[in-house]
């Protein structure tokens, strides 16, 4: 059986788009919630519309999600790295060991005992590399041309990831906004409903005060 609503507890915005695609639903008292979810997105898709002119695929994602009433919270992280490749998983890793202390400092350690031992007079016979260390300047080069390219790898994904996260925080955050907004006008309806029948009862009150202070009234 079809979910009902009462047709006084509807906000006039959502009860105006019923009227539009609905004419005539107002004599049956009640509206099913199928009918009440697609006012409520077309009421949010025509305000969006106003405001910015347009409505992008995330726009659309969010109103479709309002309609349905599922959560767009996802962890980012989680989806972004079931996505990644092993090379790309790779290159990040290398990227990482790349930009830390470990690495700087291990790489220093190995600076300092190449050139030790080949410029040391100690090791004249075993020296590879006499100065100016033309292998270590090749070496060096190698590992720079590699090194760059990954690191570029790594950014870029970042920067994917990074526009992930954004699209997932816009989408959570404008759902807000609209649940905030439709709070808002629920409470306005329901201040304006109370107030209404406040002054019915106090019309009524006033219609009785009057047949009992008319003369001639029998006791």
């Amino acid at each position: 059986m079809a979910r009902m609503t009462p047709v006084q507890f509807l906000r006039p915005q959502v009860a105006q788009e019923l009227d539009a695609s609905r004419p005539g639903w107002r004599e049956t008292g009640f509206v099913c919630h199928d009918d009440l979810s697609a006012a409520r997105r077309a009421h949010v898709e025509r305000m969006l519309t106003e405001e910015r002119g347009g409505l992008t695929a995330l726009d659309r994602e969010v109103i479709d999600s309002i309609g349905q009433r599922v959560t767009l919270t996802s962890d980012t992280e989680v989806a972004f790295s079931e996505q990644l490749s092993f090379g790309e998983r790779m290159a990040d890793r290398m990227a990482v060991f790349g930009g830390s202390w470990t690495f700087i400092l291990a790489f220093m350690g190995v600076l300092v005992v190449w050139i030790g031992f080949n410029a040391s007079a100690l090791f004249m016979a075993g020296r590879f590399d006499p100065y100016p260390f033309i292998l270590l300047n090749l070496a060096l080069s190698c590992i720079a041309a590699l090194q760059a390219p990954l690191i570029m790898m790594s950014q870029r994904r970042q920067e994917a990831k990074d526009r992930l996260r954004a699209e997932n925080d816009y989408r959570v955050n404008l759902k807000a906004e609209l649940e905030i907004r439709r709070l808002h006008e629920k409470l306005d309806h329901l201040l304006i409903r109370q107030w209404e029948r406040l002054a019915e009862i106090q019309q009524v009150q006033l219609e009785i005060m009057e047949e009992i202070a008319r003369p001639g009234r029998s006791g």
